[in-house]
């Protein structure tokens, strides 16, 4: 039986990480501890949680022409991920991200673009047969806009399933929204698509209304370590509890998520053991630091989940 296939479309960033005690106030300065180097940007940490989590997948992204564009090349190789459609762009440098942890593993970023910038509708076509053969495409918003619309245009013409995780929090088109089947927002991400603020279930249940009548089909809205709120169009939305553990850090802990979810979405389980799972590989991701090097390999995940009962 065919394996099915995943597109993943996004960002490639390498990221600055520094562990503070607080955020810093305007003007502070503070002192930090446990400085690393990791590679992250939202795309590649989905694309590496679908690749370890054991989905067929094709990485769609742009680094730049320098060594960190390279090494990351090669990383994501390792990772079981698909990069012939990952183009090193001529005199850019590859996106980075400078983050700070706080004591409670709550984290604020600051980005540059560099080579992901250059991941233009232009670029986009020559891949277009990858979304075509793709049983699902999967993108977020850390790259132009236009793009990410072309993409989900192409993707509904082929009949490819349309999964938007729609961070970092924008105002993005309604024509965009009418082409997404499942939608992934968290609750800073889901007011700002819809106006309403998520700080209980009746807001959740009102926000995923709104986005169901936009025409997307599933709402899956994240609310940290509470877990989900899912809604499918035309049945009672809920809360699906996530897994308790100690976060030290939860950066890519969403695209943690995104990337399992899909993944298990195309293994043919049903929604709720599809979150189950992408719950899991989350939970284990938020235990340990950085992006990429938090992201669990299948066998943890599913190690983590026999663990439970």
């Amino acid at each position: 039986m065919r394996k099915a296939k995943l597109v993943v479309m996004g960002s490639i960033n390498v990221d600055h990480i520094l562990n503070l005690k607080s955020f810093p106030q305007a003007g502070e300065t503070v002192q930090g501890q446990q400085y690393q180097v990791a590679f992250g940007g939202k795309g590649a940490n989905q694309a590496v949680a679908a690749g370890r989590c054991g989905a067929d997948i094709t990485f769609i992204a742009c680094v730049g022409q320098d060594d960190a564009g390279q090494r990351i090349r090669q990383q994501l190789i390792e990772d079981n991920i698909n990069t012939s459609a990952i183009e090193m762009i001529e005199g850019e440098t590859t996106g980075v991200a400078l983050i700070f942890v706080n004591q409670q593993g709550e984290n604020v970023i600051g980005i540059n673009a560099g080579a992901n910038g250059a991941l233009i509708p232009k670029y986009l076509r020559y891949h277009e047969q990858v979304i075509r053969e793709a049983d699902a495409l999967l993108l977020q918003l850390e790259t132009p806009l236009e793009t990410v619309l072309l993409a989900a245009e192409i993707a509904k013409k082929y009949h490819t399933k349309v999964i938007l995780n729609p961070a970092p929090a924008q105002k993005i088109s309604d024509k965009l929204l009418s082409l997404v089947d499942i939608i992934t927002p968290n609750e800073t991400e889901v007011e700002y698509l819809t106006g309403i603020a998520v700080t209980d279930d009746s807001g959740a249940e009102k926000a995923a209304h709104v986005l169901h009548n936009k025409g997307i089909e599933t709402v899956i809205i994240t609310l940290g370590s509470r877990g989900v709120w899912l809604s499918e169009q035309g049945k009672q939305g809920k809360v699906i509890a996530g897994f308790q553990v100690k976060a030290i850090d939860t950066i890519a802990a969403g695209d943690t998520f995104n990337g399992a979810l899909v993944t298990g979405l195309l293994e043919g389980k049903e929604i709720l053991s599809a979150i189950r799972f992408a719950h899991a590989a989350a939970a284990i991701a938020v235990t340990r630091r950085g992006a990429q090097p938090s992201i669990p390999w299948r066998n943890e995940v599913d190690e983590f989940l026999s663990e439970q009962g």
